[in-house]
């Protein structure tokens, strides 16, 4: 069964993006520098996820002496956009009322499963890590 294609990026190529973001524009090592702060990869490694990149039309390069410069081709809110579609057409039917009242629980129904009631309120925060 084929993988579906998203248009959300994968983490390690999020990481990548958000590195090129907080730079403006930079080469493989600088990148990596900023990656490697979190998260230490090899060169090639952020070499090939800048070129996956590319491919997805994300970032944009160009030749600087030898070497790539690359530089955001989407920008953080444009991303956003698109992660926050994806999870409205993932889990809420497309709904945003059903995700604003999923974000208040004090204005939601009183929930009937006592599983779920008995879980700490921080369980039902949405982890903004990709956003």
């Amino acid at each position: 069964m084929p993988k579906a294609v998203r248009d959300v990026p994968p983490p390690l190529e999020l990481h990548c993006l958000r590195a090129l973001w907080s730079l403006g524009e930079g080469g493989v090592r600088d990148v990596r520098r900023v990656v490697g702060q979190s998260r230490p990869l090899a060169y090639t490694t952020i070499m090939t996820v800048l070129e996956r990149l590319v491919r997805k039309g994300r970032i944009a390069r160009r030749k600087a002496g030898r070497a790539f410069v690359y530089s955001p081709a989407t920008s953080r809110d444009e991303l956003r956009r698109t992660a926050i579609r994806e999870l409205l057409e993932g889990f809420f039917d497309g709904s945003e009322e059903e995700l604003v009242r999923f974000l208040r629980p004090s204005e939601a129904p009183a929930q009937t499963a006592p599983a779920v009631a008995s879980q700490p309120v921080a369980d039902e925060r949405i982890d903004t890590v990709l956003l």
